[in-house]
């Protein structure tokens, strides 16, 4: 089939290239030269694993194309997807000017039937908003009979897995407009879709405000599994229990299942936030509070701060001369998105201590940069901000130092701090850590260690939800304990 993808970015972008992948005619549409240019070359300017290769095998067979000009992909297109940003407002509200914007563009060019579809997160209504445009488009052109069908066909592609997500879909969502050219549409997509399909039916047709909804819901509902567990976490530290346990206790309930039930520093990223927000402020102009969202989000600011309050507490409310190493500041690991990255509040609220922080991330050091340089910026906070460096980065308090290594990020710190689990985190050579170490004080806002190993190692660990984890060790018999100074 003939597809054109407005939008060069991270669902474009993988939308696109998969696709293509499936034997489709692509065109990816982006209004930034500089980017559609690395693009044609076969760079790829976001981290997402095998995207990259899986974009250069569809360059090279000649069925992803990159370009600049909306007229000629939009003629040449049966379908055509909408994947624009749709970034939160001060209010909470989904920013469409970027889909609208396409839209009109849209209903400039199309000279025959086309299905546009809306693969951006938007709130419900956005279908007939756009709908609405083209056919003013079309008046304006004397062409109002012109047939088209606007579809809602929302993405749940996870950050790091997208290629999978998309090749391996556990549901296709695609809400229909009514009468015949919703059928029409519908007989496309079946085809279009018919990859997935052949097995089992994953296809869920229904109505454009009902899988609008579809993607708002599920992003909260998983939204709301974290701060749960973030909020039992808690509880399990004040009574004494081990939240790993109680984990594995309710995600064997087949009810309930093992994903999303992990407690640490908080969500981020470019949906959670962003999803529930958006959900809450639609609902708000019906006169419908979201209760359960808006306490999800409330119980999400604040565990984005308990790291930092552990290291208060521990270290003393002045952290001038206190150097803390940082293991991983994207969001997620396999992604180098920091947006809302629970790793900026931490960051933010140390430096504003007088701490020197060491940091590092295998994937986002660019990205953490220019997010931490603008979090500085806004906040008109004056701690410096190093480079990368090899050995010793200056000492001046409230400074970061983004290092080349997770062995750089602990030499000479007070404390280590993990706050994404990337996998050369998980089993570090705790031997050579601690050498490089002014003292062995690890917080662990991933629950990446075991605190027993951890104990064994004569390291001062502070997890989530784990304390009484530590109590038990606590109460064992120990030959060895070092002593930390405080």
């Amino acid at each position: 089939m003939k597809i054109a993808v407005v939008g060069a970015g991270y669902v474009g972008l993988v939308t696109a290239t998969c696709l293509a992948e499936l034997g489709n005619e692509v065109v990816c549409v982006d209004r930034d030269h500089g980017r559609v240019t690395v693009l044609q070359a076969g760079g790829v300017p976001i981290y997402e694993p095998g995207l990259d290769d899986l974009l250069r095998r569809n360059l090279d067979a000649g069925r992803l194309r990159f370009s600049t000009q909306m007229a000629p992909a939009v003629r040449a297109a049966e379908l055509i997807f909408i994947a624009v940003g749709t970034p939160p407002q001060e209010d909470g509200s989904a920013d469409l000017q970027h889909v609208l914007a396409v839209a009109d563009q849209i209903g400039r060019h199309i000279d025959g039937f086309k299905v546009v579809i809306n693969k951006s997160t938007v709130p419900v209504g956005t279908a007939d908003r756009v709908a609405r445009v083209l056919r003013e488009r079309l008046a304006e052109r004397g062409c109002a009979d012109l047939p088209f069908a606007v579809v809602s066909n929302p993405e749940f592609l996870k950050e790091g897995a997208a290629i999978d997500d998309f090749m391996r879909p556990d549901r296709i969502v695609v809400g229909l407009p009514p009468g015949d050219e919703g059928q029409q549409a519908r007989l496309l997509l079946t085809r279009l879709y018919a990859p997935f399909n052949r097995h089992h039916e994953r296809t869920l047709w229904m109505d454009t405000a009902s899988a609008e909804l579809t993607k708002y819901a599920a992003n909260a509902m998983l939204a709301t599994r974290i701060s749960f567990m973030n909020e039992i976490a808690g509880l399990a530290d004040a009574l004494g229990a081990d939240v790993d346990a109680v984990r594995r206790g309710i995600g064997s309930d087949s009810r309930i299942g093992h994903s999303f039930l992990y407690a640490g520093t908080g969500y981020g990223g470019s949906c959670f936030p962003k999803d529930t927000r958006a959900l809450v402020h639609a609902a708000g102009l019906h006169g419908l509070p979201m209760r359960v969202v808006e306490a999800t989000e409330a119980v999400n600011r604040q565990q984005k701060d308990l790291l930092a309050r552990r290291v208060i507490e521990r270290l003393g409310p002045d952290l001038h001369g206190r150097r803390i190493g940082v293991w991983g500041l994207a969001f997620k690991p396999n992604t180098d998105d920091m947006r809302d990255a629970p790793s900026r509040a931490v960051v933010a609220a140390l430096l504003a201590r007088g701490a020197e922080l060491r940091a590092h991330d295998p994937v986002a050091m660019a990205e953490a940069r220019r997010a931490l340089v603008a979090d500085r910026q806004a906040t008109g906070h004056v701690a410096a901000f190093h480079a990368p460096v090899d050995g010793g980065a200056d000492r001046v308090p409230g400074s970061v130092a983004l290092v080349d290594s997770p062995l750089a990020a602990v030499a000479d710190v007070d404390a280590l701090l993990v706050l994404t689990e990337w996998k050369c985190f998980q089993n570090p050579d705790w031997s050579r850590v601690l050498s490089a170490m002014r003292q062995p004080l690890v917080f662990d806002g991933r629950n990446l260690y075991e605190p027993g190993l951890m104990d064994e190692l004569g390291i001062e660990y502070h997890g989530i939800g784990r304390r009484g984890r530590v109590r038990l060790m606590d109460a064992a018999p120990a030959a060895d304990r070092r002593v930390l100074p405080a």
